[in-house]
C-alpha cells in the first residue's frame, strides 16, 4: 500500500519534543497505527489492545501492564480506558516527554474521568483520512490564504474528474480497490465491523442490529439541520434514542455536528445544528451514488460536495498549529453560509460551497448578511465552486476553486 505524507505529522513530532503522552485519534482505517510505528521509528515498544491477550492483559492488571514499560506505541486505547489512569501515575513519576504515543478509534476524551486524568499531561491529535493534499502530495495553505483574503488555486480538478474525487473519499484501503464498486464493498464491510466491534466498546446499546440502518438513513440527511425525530423515524426510534445513537457515530469519527454561528444582535438565526459526515467516500457508499447516477442526477452532487470539503477543511485544521471553531450560518429568510471558520483572534472566514461550474450574485446573500454582521472581524468569504479561475464579486468576496483546498 501507498505510505503517503500525512499532514499531522509535524505536530506529532513536537509534541514528542515536550508532551509526556500523544493521543493520535480518528476513525478505524484512517492510518493512525502506520503513522504511530512511523514516528516511533524502533525507539518505542508496540502493543496494540486489537490483540486478545494483550487486551486481557491490559484489563487484568493496568498498573502492572504500564509499570512493564518504558517508552511505547499503544493501539486502540479506547479498547480498554482503564490503561490511562496507570498512564497518569507512570508519567507523574517519570516525566520525560515522548514517553507514550496512544492511538484510539473512539473519541474517549469525552468521558470526564478520562479527560481529567490526563489533564496537562497529553495532547491529542486528530487523523481524518487522506486529505486531497496528502494524496497528491501538493500540501495546502487553503486557510492561512483564507485568512489573509488571498486564495490561491491548486491542480485544477473539475468535472468529472471532481466527482471522481469525491467519491472515492480518503480511507487508504478504499483508495486501493481499482473501481468504485470494489471501493463501495469495502466501505460496506467497514460499516459493519464497526458496529460489531467498535460500538459495544464505547456505549451499552440495546439495538446494536439497527446501526448499520439508521447510519444509511442518517447519510440522506448529511449537510441537512438535524432533526432526531425524523430521523428515528422509519425505525421507530424516539428523538431520545435517536440523539444517543447519533452521538454514536460521532464519538467513532463517522460524523459531526456543527452548531450555529451565533450573534447577540442578528436574532433571526436558526438555532438548529446541522450533521456532516467526515468523508465523501463512506457518504458516497451509503447512499448507492456513481459516476453515472450523479450525471443523471446533479443535485445529488450537492450534499456529496459539501461534505467533502467540511473534511477537507477540518483535516487541515488538525495540522494547524492554531485552533480554528467550526459553525455554519442560516437565518430565518433561509440565507445560509455553509462553513463559517473562525480562529483564536475572533477573524471570521465565510465559505459557501456550490455544485456547479458557474456563481451568481446571489450566491453570496448569506455571505454578505454575515460580513455585515463581523464588521472589520470577516476577512473573506468564498463560494468554492467546479472551475478553474478564481473571481471577485465585491469587496473581500471571490469565487474560488475547489481546487484551492490542495496547492
Amino acid at each position: 500500500m501507498v505510505l503517503y505524507p500525512r499532514l499531522v505529522e509535524q505536530r506529532v513530532a513536537d509534541a514528542m519534543l515536550d508532551t509526556r503522552v500523544i493521543m493520535i485519534v480518528g476513525p478505524r482505517q484512517s492510518g493512525k497505527t502506520t503513522l504511530a510505528k512511523k514516528m516511533a521509528k524502533e525507539a518505542m515498544e508496540y502493543y496494540t489492545l486489537d490483540n486478545a491477550t494483550t487486551l486481557d492483559s491490559a484489563r487484568q492488571d493496568p498498573v502492572g501492564f504500564v509499570r512493564r514499560i518504558d517508552r511505547a506505541v499503544v493501539d486502540e486505547i479506547q479498547r480498554a480506558p482503564e490503561l490511562l489512569l496507570a498512564i497518569k501515575e507512570s508519567v507523574d513519576i517519570d516525566q520525560r516527554p515522548g514517553r507514550f504515543l496512544l492511538t484510539g478509534s473512539a473519541n474517549i476524551m469525552t468521558l470526564p474521568r478520562v479527560a481529567d486524568s490526563l489533564a496537562g499531561r497529553m495532547e491529542v491529535v486528530r487523523l481524518l483520512p487522506l486529505a486531497q493534499s496528502e494524496i497528491r502530495t501538493a500540501g495546502s495553505s487553503f486557510l492561512s490564504d483564507a485568512f489573509q483574503n488571498e486564495p490561491k488555486v491548486g491542480e485544477p480538478v473539475i468535472g468529472d474528474d471532481l466527482v471522481a474525487a469525491v467519491l472515492a473519499g480518503g480511507y487508504p484501503e478504499a483508495l486501493s480497490r481499482k473501481t468504485l464498486s470494489r471501493k463501495h464493498d469495502w466501505y460496506a464491510d467497514y460499516i459493519q465491523a464497526i458496529v460489531q466491534r467498535d460500538v459495544r466498546d464505547v456505549a451499552q446499546i440495546e439495538q446494536i442490529a439497527q446501526m448499520p440502518r439508521l447510519l444509511r438513513i442518517l447519510a440522506e440527511h448529511s449537510g441537512q439541520l438535524v432533526n432526531y425525530s425524523g430521523i428515528g423515524a422509519p425505525i421507530g426510534m424516539n428523538h431520545v434514542t435517536t440523539q444517543k445513537y447519533v452521538g454514536i457515530f460521532e464519538s467513532l469519527f463517522l460524523a459531526q455536528t456543527v452548531q450555529p454561528w451565533f450573534s447577540n444582535r442578528l436574532k433571526r438565526l436558526t438555532k438548529t445544528p446541522k450533521i456532516h459526515f467526515l468523508d465523501s467516500g463512506l457518504l458516497a457508499s451509503l447512499r448507492d451514488l456513481s459516476l453515472d447516477r450523479i450525471r443523471d442526477d446533479r443535485g445529488q452532487f450537492g450534499a456529496l460536495l459539501e461534505t467533502f470539503v467540511f473534511g477537507e477543511i477540518l483535516k487541515l485544521a488538525s495540522a494547524a498549529h492554531t485552533r480554528f471553531e467550526f459553525s455554519h450560518f442560516r437565518d430565518k429568510q433561509q440565507n445560509e453560509v455553509d462553513i463559517v471558520v473562525e480562529d483564536r483572534r475572533g477573524r471570521i472566514v465565510g465559505i459557501e460551497i456550490k455544485a456547479a461550474a458557474s456563481v451568481t450574485n446571489s450566491d453570496f446573500s448569506g455571505l454578505r448578511i454575515l460580513a455585515e454582521e463581523c464588521g472589520e472581524r470577516f476577512i473573506s468569504g468564498m463560494v468554492l465552486y467546479d472551475h478553474h479561475k478564481v473571481i471577485p464579486f465585491g469587496e473581500r468576496l471571490s469565487a474560488v476553486p475547489i481546487s484551492a483546498l490542495w496547492h
